[in-house]
């Protein structure tokens, strides 16, 4: 729970606001002359089940008990937390402290995992329950040495050996949960999330324990299980093995990319200290961000049954990663074995081989696609063309693009020029789908239950993609329901950048907008110019309809109260015409989907 959230659990906005007027009880809710102009009749009404006021008259607004107290005050949003916080109790922490609230935290938190790692640790070495594990262990001829230097464990069969373990040490049952070691029932009692699996603790690049991957050594599946996502942990950040690779990969300046915890593990084993492992999924721009530190260079080494397939698939998200990193990135796939762990194991001397003569994955894929094309049928070289050119065509350097075309050309045995006339016909075609989206967009799928979720991906997309300010002007500040979000986007629309913004902003605001920066939301396809348009577009369309329906909603409440207490055919033609404007705008939101829909 946040600050601001605190705040309004402890102060109640019925008391608050009845210190400043007069309110007369309505039903369930509260009404009152406003307060904000000069009126005869009450329009202005608080609902102390959402914990919020409106006034249906001539000022036709409403909010919390953070904007009434910046309204009647006319102070800034800092000003009213601090007022707020001072009467409600609530102790505001400094940006600094709050760092270093953090930082406690995480420190726990780091203590729990590097106590749970000696734990499994212990288990697996000296134990009897342990000998399952060390079979296994051995007959992957993963040494003694690279057990310690990795520490893996042994998580026991049971569904509190683990915990009680812990708890024994005096360490906290809400960090066990918070690491995400155990799970809480719906009966509020908890268990173990690891049980009976071979233990790979994850660290982050300064050694710390921040999670564990499990192998399941029985016929449980998951077959691989990772700690979810913490305060520690973020799998779309870590990379396995960077804490042991990293002065390696610095010193050649190369990053072998694995899928799995063993292909790292008998990598290092065999000295190639330079690997890594994604922990089997694709390579994100925050795991970029951390590589292109230590270099630029980078090769997948893909599993040879799926290397194919795999392989095409990647080359999409491989073309990102090339041109985030301004390189290329190359492909190796195992000869004599199924996976990199077993060729090294088998054969090392032919694994540095494969290593020396690495491909860039867009050469790999086309002499994979050599193999299989049927050159004597032209349908077949059709089809292939319409998979591999559009890919081609997101290579950045045209001089590399233009590489490709020739060089595939060449491969399906056609004209270049009729290669480069099928690709702007591509082109045409993916201007033409993006603007019938634009024409008629799709609701974006909500994050999280939470209504938060939405104001806070529409406030990411305009902090990251600053271009998007002049398509902003459609949405209005009243749309966001959460005073924080709607402080944030008031002061956006004043900054030049993040760092003016931040220096704009409330130092108690400060923390909300660094999470909110670096928040991960499920990505677009893709992140042009008319996409983006379109995904802001809609999330301002969602947002204004939401606020409408808050609106519709009130009254809806306020129509219940006048049939419960009288008088209902007087007070249903003044609530009718309460928020005519609103009235007008919902209705125009709703012909405007409708329009859109119509031309799907």
């Amino acid at each position: 729970m946040n600050t601001i959230d605190e705040i309004k659990q402890k102060l109640d906005i019925v008391d608050f606001i009845g210190e400043y007027i007069k309110l007369q009880k309505s039903g369930h809710n509260y009404r009152a002359l406003c307060p904000f102009h000069s009126e005869k009749t009450p329009s202005f009404f608080v609902f102390p089940d959402q914990q919020s006021w409106h006034c249906f008259g001539a000022c036709g607004t409403g909010g919390d008990i953070f904007s009434f107290v910046m309204k009647k005050e006319g102070i800034d949003f800092g000003q009213a937390l601090r007022f707020l916080a001072e009467k409600s109790g609530v102790n505001l922490l400094t940006p600094e402290l709050q760092d270093k609230e953090e930082d406690k935290k995480r420190d726990r938190l780091i203590q729990v995992n590097e106590a749970a790692a000696v734990y499994y640790h212990h288990l697996l070495q000296n134990t009897p329950v342990g000998k399952k594990a060390k079979t296994y262990l051995a007959k992957r001829e993963i040494s003694s040495q690279t057990i310690n230097d990795f520490q893996l464990g042994f998580s026991p069969d049971s569904f509190d050996d683990t915990q009680q373990y812990l708890l024994n040490k005096g360490l906290e049952l809400a960090d066990l949960l918070n690491v995400g070691l155990i799970i809480k029932k719906e009966d509020g009692g908890t268990y173990d999330r690891f049980r009976n699996r071979l233990m790979f603790p994850i660290r982050d690049i300064k050694g710390h324990v921040i999670a564990f991957g499990a192998r399941a050594l029985d016929d449980s599946l998951p077959k691989y299980l990772n700690s979810p996502q913490t305060l520690l942990f973020d799998k779309s950040k870590n990379l396995y093995g960077i804490d042991r690779a990293k002065e390696s990969i610095r010193k050649h300046n190369l990053a072998i990319i694995m899928e799995g915890y063993m292909d790292v593990l008998t990598a290092h084993q065999h000295g190639w200290d330079n690997a890594i492992a994604s922990m089997g999924t694709a390579l994100t721009e925050k795991q970029l961000s951390s590589l292109r530190k230590l270099t630029k260079n980078l090769i997948l080494a893909l599993d040879a049954d799926t290397a194919g397939e795999e392989a095409t698939l990647r080359m999409v998200e491989t073309i990102d990663i090339e041109n985030y990193l301004r390189t290329e990135v190359k492909v190796i796939v195992p000869t004599k074995g199924k996976d990199p762990d077993e060729q090294i194991r088998n054969d090392p001397s032919v694994w540095e081989q494969l290593l020396a003569e690495a491909k860039p994955i867009v050469d790999y894929v086309l002499d994979t696609v050599r193999d299989k094309i049927n050159l004597d049928n032209a349908q077949d070289k059709a089809l292939t063309a319409d998979k591999i050119l559009p890919i081609i065509s997101k290579i950045d350097d045209p001089i590399r693009r233009g590489h490709y075309i020739q060089k595939f050309a060449q491969i399906l045995n056609v004209k270049e020029n009729d290669l480069r006339d099928r690709l702007a016909k591509f082109k045409i075609d993916e201007r033409k789908q993006r603007t019938r989206k634009i024409d008629s967009p799709t609701p974006i799928k909500e994050i999280s239950p939470s209504s938060n979720s939405t104001e806070g991906y529409c406030l990411w997309l305009l902090l990251r993609h600053p271009e998007l300010k002049s398509e902003a002007t459609k949405l209005n500040d009243n749309y966001f329901e959460f005073n924080e979000n709607r402080e944030i986007y008031s002061k956006w629309l004043q900054s030049n950048d993040i760092d003016y913004l931040k220096s704009s902003l409330d130092s108690a605001l400060h923390s909300y907008l660094d999470k909110l920066l670096t928040k991960v939301f499920p990505p677009m396809s893709n992140e042009d110019n008319d996409t983006l348009r379109q995904t802001l577009n809609t999330c301002i369309t969602i947002l204004q309809e939401r606020s409408l329906k808050r609106l519709e909603a009130k009254k809806a409440k306020l129509l219940d109260t006048e049939a419960e207490v009288g008088g209902r055919e007087a007070q249903l033609a003044k609530v009718k015409e309460l928020g005519v404007e609103e009235h007008k705008q919902l209705k125009r939101v709703f012909e405007e989907q409708s329009r859109r829909r119509s031309l799907v």
